[in-house]
């Protein structure tokens, strides 16, 4: 019987004339995803939400597509999160990843808010170029202000600046002192 892959039939056939049964051979187990795993690896998270980062929601959407992967994952992902049941409970490795992206971002940007800043001068006031030189200059305050790490971790609120005023309550009769005159 020539080599080659056979049915059932003809492999007892085969045992039958032969007297032995062919040898086992056992598959070793490999590293990685065993069937039914659908956690995504988190290397894969990181360069995914990077993407999002670096090149916008559709290039990480395709990327995560073409992986098998859902999109409420890549905002999650985006997030810091492992996934949507954990949204509110970001990894800290994921998330200092996404942090150290943004930062890097923003570094960039204010980079370019201060050499636009120091493009303004009172010559530049003068002429015509200050409301392009002002536009870049508010373009990068706006990159700096998205790119910025959020100061929660996730637990609550953001930690920012909250201002409360309390309006004095209204003075009644009885708050006022009672003088008696006779007449």
């Amino acid at each position: 019987m020539p080599m080659g892959i056979v049915n059932d039939d003809e492999l007892e056939q085969e045992i039958k004339r032969n007297g032995t049964p062919p040898p086992v051979v056992k598959v070793p187990d490999t590293p990685g995803r065993k069937p039914g795993d659908v956690n995504v690896p988190e290397s894969l998270r990181k360069v995914i939400a990077q993407d999002a980062i670096e090149n916008g929601r559709a290039s990480a959407l395709h990327l995560a597509e073409s992986l098998g992967i859902s999109s409420s994952s890549v905002s999650a992902y985006t997030h810091g999160s492992n996934g949507t049941a954990s949204y509110n409970k970001p990894d800290p490795s994921l998330r200092a990843h996404v942090n150290k992206t943004k930062e890097k971002i923003a570094g960039k940007a204010r980079r370019r808010l201060n050499m636009a800043l120091n493009g303004i001068t009172q010559d530049k006031l003068n002429d015509a170029g200050l409301k392009t030189l002002a536009s870049v200059a508010k373009d990068m305050s706006v990159i700096i202000k998205q790119m910025e790490p959020s100061s929660d971790n996730g637990d609550g609120p953001k930690n920012q600046v909250q201002v409360v005023l309390f309006a004095p309550r209204p003075m009644e009769e009885s708050d006022f002192p009672v003088i008696r005159v006779k007449e």
